[in-house]
């Protein structure tokens, strides 16, 4: 049996980091793991950005408050949930994803929590587990599970290039062309036909 193992962020719904950085003027935040591989390194540098300004969890959650899912990815999910299990594989944290899972009907989300103080205050992060989706495709594998694995960032492509098949989906030029042999997609219709051929394969 397959599961599709899918990124949110820029695959399902825009890049969190980056509406808040438009929201806030502040550039610097518009940084993401398409441009940073070392997530920890990521995070650590956006909290003290954070911290500088005095931006905290709620100044995140009204900007998120007003993201919708990219256009047709709700439909896509749906059409994709009744050939396959679905499970979102995603470096965010539960703080920010809650309201958008809303927004895509509640699909499995796999995801990080953040530690947050009694004034709003950001102050670390929990990770759920080390290399959370690459370990999370193969406890799925040992499982008995096959993987079929998508997303757009550098932190995704453990877990596509470990799984069955992988996609990339709305990628950098870079990692496209650092990757040749990932397929590469930029529209919802081709992407699901590609995951529903792999699943039949």
């Amino acid at each position: 049996m397959d599961v599709v193992c899918l990124d949110m962020e820029g695959v399902l719904v825009p890049e969190i980091w980056i509406a808040f950085s438009e929201a806030t003027g502040i550039s610097e935040l518009s940084r993401t793991t398409r441009d940073e591989p070392d997530y920890d390194k990521l995070m650590k540098w956006r909290l003290g950005i954070l911290k500088e300004h005095g931006l905290g969890l709620k100044e995140i959650q009204d900007v998120i408050s007003t993201i919708d899912p990219l256009p047709g990815a709700k439909e896509f999910l749906d059409e994709l949930r009744k050939d396959a299990q679905v499970i979102i594989l995603s470096d965010t944290f539960t703080q920010f994803a809650m309201p958008l899972m809303k927004k895509l009907g509640y699909p499995t989300l796999f995801c990080n929590t953040l530690e947050v103080a009694d004034n709003g205050e950001i102050t670390g992060f929990k990770m759920r587990i080390e290399n959370s989706k690459l370990t999370t495709v193969k406890h799925l594998q040992a499982m008995g599970f096959d993987t079929i694995a998508a997303g757009d960032s550098y932190n995704d492509l453990a877990m596509i290039k470990a799984s069955r098949a992988g996609f990339l989906f709305r990628s950098t030029e870079q990692i496209k062309k650092d990757n040749p042999e990932l397929p590469a997609f930029e529209e919802f219709d081709d992407f699901l036909a590609a995951i529903k051929c792999a699943l039949k394969a």
